[in-house]
C-alpha cells in the first residue's frame, strides 16, 4: 500500500502537499493514501467507512489504492467520519477530487487499452525514472513501428487491421511523450536473447537494432546489454519494470506484466528487493558505454 508521511506544518493539519502536474493517476493514489492514513489514525475499519459512503469495504480498499475515481460526496462523508473538520484541510482534499477524475491523454485509446494496463500508462506518464529489464522483447518505449507491430500480432493476430493500427498508435504516443521536456529517464537492461529473436524477420530486427544504436545517444536513455555469456543472473525469473516518482510521498512501484493482467507492487520492502535485483543486473550487464559496439556487432551479423 502506498502511504503518505508528511504533514502541513504551515497549518498544523494532517494534509500532505500534492503535485500539480503529476497527472490523474498519481493524484488518485496520493489522495487515496491520504484517506487511508486518516482512517487508520481515526481507528475506523474499512467496513465502517464503506457503510458511511453507502458502499463496502472492497470499495474503500479500491479508493485507498487509487484504483477508481472519487466522488466529492464520498470524500466529504469520509472526512466527516474521520473527524476532519478544519475547512483548510477539507478544501485541500476536496479540491483534488476533480483533478484526480480528469481523463489522461490515453483515454482516447480506451478501445484498445485494458484497465490493468491503463494504470501503468498513467504511472509511466508521471514517473521521474523508469528502470526496466527485458528478456523476451525490446522494451515498448524503444520499439520501431514494424517491430511493435510484430510484437502486437503475437497476442492479437486475429484482430482487425484497424485495431492493430490503434495499438501501434498508442505505443507511438507513449514514445512521443518520452521525448517531451521533463520526460522520465529510461534505464533499460536488455537481454541479448531479446536482440537476437527475429520478430518480424531479419529486416525488421536489423532496423530495430539500428534504432537502438540511435537511442544510445539520447539524453534521456541509459541502455545496457546482458550478454548470453553471463549465464544465470538475479532476474532469471522474468522481466520487470520499476517506476520512481519525484514526489517523496510515493514509493517505487514495481510492474510485472502477465498475459491478461499485471501485478503492481508498491510495498516498500518488496519494491526494495526488486531494486536490489535491478542494481545487480546493472553490475552484471555490460556497461552503458559498451552498448553501441555490441549493437553494431549484432546489426552486422544481420547484414546480407
Amino acid at each position: 500500500m502506498i502511504t503518505s508521511h508528511a504533514d502541513d506544518p504551515s497549518r498544523g493539519g494532517r494534509v500532505v502537499g500534492f503535485p500539480s502536474g503529476g497527472g490523474p493517476t498519481v493524484l488518485r493514489i496520493l489522495l487515496g493514501a491520504q484517506l487511508r492514513r486518516l482512517r487508520i489514525e481515526s481507528g475506523i475499519s474499512r467496513e465502517a467507512a464503506g457503510e458511511a459512503i453507502r458502499g463496502s469495504h472492497a470499495k474503500i480498499s479500491r479508493l485507498e489504492l487509487g484504483r477508481v475515481s472519487f466522488k466529492e460526496r464520498d470524500v466529504a462523508d469520509l472526512l466527516t467520519l474521520y473527524g476532519v473538520t478544519d475547512p483548510h484541510e477539507r478544501h485541500a482534499l476536496l479540491s483534488l477530487v476533480g483533478q484526480a477524475k480528469a481523463q489522461g491523454w490515453w483515454h482516447k485509446y480506451g478501445d484498445v487499452l485494458p484497465n490493468w494496463f491503463e494504470v501503468y500508462v498513467g504511472l509511466e506518464e508521471a514517473a521521474h525514472v523508469i528502470r526496466t529489464y527485458e528478456i523476451q522483447f525490446v522494451p515498448g518505449l524503444l520499439q520501431t513501428r514494424d517491430y511493435a507491430k510484430a510484437v502486437i500480432m503475437l497476442g492479437h493476430g486475429t484482430a482487425p487491421p484497424i485495431e492493430i493500427e490503434r495499438r501501434i498508435a498508442l505505443r507511438a504516443a507513449r514514445q512521443a511523450r518520452m521525448r517531451r521536456p521533463g520526460a522520465p529517464k529510461l534505464w533499460a537492461v536488455l537481454d541479448e536473447a531479446a536482440l537476437r529473436r527475429p520478430l518480424g524477420g531479419r529486416e525488421v530486427l536489423r532496423a530495430q537494432i539500428e534504432h537502438l544504436i540511435e537511442m544510445v545517444d539520447a539524453s534521456h536513455v541509459i541502455m545496457q546489454i546482458m550478454p548470453l555469456s553471463s549465464g544465470g543472473h538475479a532476474a532469471a525469473g522474468g522481466p520487470f519494470s520499476i517506476l520512481r516518482f519525484a514526489e517523496p510521498e510515493l514509493p517505487d512501484v514495481v510492474y510485472l506484466e502477465q498475459l491478461t493482467s499485471a501485478l503492481y507492487i508498491d510495498k516498500r520492502e518488496e519494491a526494495e528487493h526488486y531494486m536490489h535485483v535491478m542494481e545487480q543486473l546493472c553490475l552484471e550487464a555490460q556497461p552503458p558505454e559498451e552498448s553501441r559496439s555490441i549493437l553494431e556487432g549484432l546489426r552486422d551479423e544481420l547484414l546480407p
